[in-house]
């Protein structure tokens, strides 16, 4: 079964979208059933009926055509050391480095501040989605949990139709038999890949702030640099508090090279 998510048109019927597209409401069945390879043409077609934007476009290629999008099936884990001084040299602002399924394979000491100790975990819960459902610290710690947690399983859910590997099918599994609201995230078949946006955080050391985040792509390595903005003058303040409270505590060896 073909899904790209939330629709996009409320109110069009199979009908509708197949005389949009051009073709027969069985084709369009069939389609939607996995049961016909559709041409280039044809799914230019049904992503412009039913307004998919570019990641869901991106999405209903693979679902359609498996295996063309090469360039996703190797994705290193290990971060290089000059990205690591780069997270350090950035001192008072939050940054980490994530991959597709949203690993967190590298971060600095007021990421780490900000979210959690990524240091003490297992390196099966270094992943962004799994604290967001299982830890419940993380949880509390963001205002519009909803949002955010649905905005991570539409992420995952795109790196798991580009590269279906173990890593990321055993995530799945695992958080599908943990957590009910993850099912029923994952159900909803969203896709999408948020670049930027705003949290709106609640620590327990420093109280609320809320922080623009940037998604800056490092060139060859097939990862993703988180970095966290104050969007205001409290904000600012706010982290500023938190970088001198983590500059009172031991260090961690912030720097996680997964294996």
């Amino acid at each position: 079964m073909i899904s790209t998510g939330a629709r996009r048109v409320p109110g069009l019927r199979r009908e509708e979208v197949a005389a949009l597209v051009g073709v027969s409401v069985d084709y369009y069945v069939r389609l939607e059933q996995g049961r016909v390879r559709p041409s280039d043409s044809v799914l230019d077609a049904v992503a412009r009926a039913l307004r998919l934007d570019e990641t869901e476009r991106a999405h209903l290629r693979r679902l359609v055509h498996p295996g063309t999008d090469t360039a996703t099936h190797v994705r290193p884990e290990n971060v290089r050391p000059e990205v690591q001084e780069l997270l350090d040299g950035l001192g008072g602002l939050p940054a980490l480095v994530v991959n597709a399924r949203l690993d967190i394979l590298a971060w600095n000491r007021l990421a780490a501040a900000l979210i959690c100790d990524f240091a003490v975990l297992p390196p099966e819960h270094r992943n962004a989605v799994w604290l967001l459902f299982v830890d419940p610290a993380t949880r509390r710690l963001y205002v519009d949990w909803p949002r955010v947690a649905g905005d991570a399983v539409a992420i995952l859910r795109v790196a798991s139709a580009a590269n279906a590997d173990r890593a990321t099918t055993e995530l799945v599994d695992n958080l599908s038999r943990t957590s009910s609201e993850f099912r029923a995230f994952w159900a909803q078949h969203d896709v999408h890949a948020k670049a930027h946006g705003i949290k709106v955080f609640r620590h327990p050391i420093v109280g609320p702030l809320t922080l623009r985040f940037e998604t800056l792509g490092l060139s060859g390595d097939q990862q993703n640099m988180l970095t966290y903005l104050p969007v205001d003058a409290e904000s600012a303040a706010t982290l500023r508090l938190l970088a001198a409270w983590e500059d009172g505590r031991p260090a961690h060896d912030n720097a996680y090279i997964s294996t």
